[in-house]
């Protein structure tokens, strides 16, 4: 009993460890606002610089002494070069992002809101982000995708943080983003005939989760479930989203920029 007991009091690690992919809305800001507004510019510009009208977006949400092995991002979305209207009727030119949040208050269900630079990066741990460029085929296909609201036809509400990207019981923001760059690239919403050709294509980022954590997990956190695997756990991740586009050629580039205007490599 000793022993259940200390498991279940270790479930906050647990939680930080495994909320990888974790999508909430974060209206709580951890930085100076300054220079998260700073940043946000920065990684607009930088994207506009490589003339991306369609990206894909990752932020860190937590330390990243906490996430799990191999696991760099917190959060992934589609960032679009648009239209935007301010508050004060003026309209400009920038990036709308879209995302696939966790619904506050409900962390197994999701929906899909489109947010702008600063609100992605308000309550990141670090300023971080990482940018997967496609190829300019495949930016013109997700535009599409999206413009015509078949984004929406992706989404499943039932959410899972550790969500298995071959099948379609539990979605995670990751793996929304990764229907959305197959819808546009097999010209389809048909989620049978996309999880067939992710199985075929797409390599999944194991998960090295203890597995007894992982089984109380599973029982006492809300948005973890291991229901839809079957043997080891594995999900979508933004680094497993670019290696699949640098796979098939569809790559333009995959980078990590910091506050201080560094840019790495990512693959």
């Amino acid at each position: 009993m000793a022993k259940i007991l200390y498991l279940i009091a270790g479930m906050g690690l647990f939680y930080t460890q495994l909320t990888h992919a974790g999508s909430a809305q974060d209206n709580t800001i951890t930085l100076p606002i300054e220079q998260v507004e700073v940043f946000a510019k920065q990684v607009e510009h930088y994207a506009a610089g490589q003339g991306a009208r369609a990206f894909i977006i990752a932020r860190v949400g937590r330390p990243e002494s906490e996430l799990p092995k191999g696991i760099k991002f917190t959060h992934t979305a589609v960032a679009l070069y648009s239209e935007i209207s301010l508050d004060s009727g003026e309209k400009v030119k920038g990036y709308a992002i879209h995302n696939l949040y966790q619904k506050a208050g409900q962390r197994d269900k999701s929906e899909l809101i489109i947010d702008y630079p600063v609100d992605f990066f308000w309550g990141v741990s670090a300023l971080k982000a990482g940018i997967i460029i496609p190829n300019a085929d495949v930016q013109q296909r997700i535009i599409e995708v999206i413009a015509s609201g078949k984004d929406k036809k992706l989404h499943n509400e039932n959410y899972s943080v550790i969500a298995n990207p071959f099948n379609n019981d539990f979605q995670n923001c990751t793996e929304h983003t990764l229907n959305i760059i197959n819808a546009g690239i097999y010209q389809t919403t048909d989620i049978k005939t996309l999880k067939s050709s992710a199985e075929q294509h797409f390599q999944a980022q194991r998960v090295k989760i203890n597995p007894l954590k992982l089984l109380l997990g599973n029982i006492f956190v809300d948005d973890v479930s291991t229901k839809d695997h079957r043997g080891k756990v594995s999900t979508t991740t933004f680094s497993t989203i670019g290696q699949y586009l640098r796979e098939n050629d569809l790559l333009a580039k995959a980078v990590v920029l910091n506050s201080q205007g560094e840019i790495t490599t990512l693959l």
